[in-house]
């Protein structure tokens, strides 16, 4: 049953609503439990692609593993430029993660997660009733991988939160975060959303779930 049914990545706005079966493998995988570095020794480790031999060198890593290559990528992530309509930052401790967020969007800001009511294989599930609208005031994280904690928190305009309640073919209950962009003209055209959904850049509005790591400040 489920391998006939595609995997949910983007989908038009349409399609979120009460009743619409999703197909949600990242939601069900095992989480990062990966710490943040205190905020002093964070800031004393180099995090730049200019200074990858000394960061291989901290973490005890040869530069032609698999490791490494990962890090260069989570690193190379965080230097690229924002698009237009677009803040970014990475973060590497906590105290980084709320003071960059707040100064971001402001004091009256709450942190929304993903949440499972108990572990299940089964990643079918339907949205169930009670979806919340969270505004446009949005900083999403999303957790890269690295030997510590490493999140990209990104904010776009004309992007909308959603809480959404879902119910799996088992019966888990799920608290989930998806994400609607309602401008997406300065996106790639290669961009794989528009791959998926056959349309082009700024024409309508596309969705995605958050994956189960991924982290939304939104406004109280």
């Amino acid at each position: 049953m489920v391998s006939s049914i595609h995997e949910t990545i983007f989908f038009f706005q349409k399609d979120l609503r009460t009743g619409k079966l999703v197909n949600l493998p990242s939601l069900i995988a095992a989480s990062d439990r990966t710490p943040f570095l205190p905020d002093r020794v964070a800031k004393s480790i180099p995090f730049s692609s200019s200074k990858f031999p000394e960061i291989f060198n901290h973490f005890s890593l040869k530069p032609q593993t698999r490791e490494a290559e990962i890090m260069k990528r989570t690193i190379r992530v965080c230097e690229r430029e924002a698009v237009n309509g677009e803040q970014m930052f990475c973060v590497r401790s906590l105290e980084s993660f709320i003071d960059l967020s707040i100064a971001t969007l402001g004091k009256e800001i709450q942190l929304l997660s993903n949440h499972l009511s108990k572990e299940t294989n089964n990643p079918l599930f339907t949205i169930a009733r009670g979806m919340q609208d969270m505004g446009e005031n949005e900083l999403v994280c999303h957790k890269d991988r690295y030997p510590r904690a490493v999140f990209l928190c990104h904010s776009i305009n004309k992007t909308t939160v959603y809480k959404v309640p879902l119910v799996g073919r088992d019966g888990t209950k799920a608290n989930t975060l998806a994400v609607c962009h309602k401008d997406t003209s300065a996106w790639s055209p290669k961009h794989i959303s528009f791959q998926i959904l056959k349309v082009k850049p700024g024409t309508v509005p596309i969705c995605h779930f958050l994956a189960k790591d991924t982290l939304a400040w939104v406004s109280n």
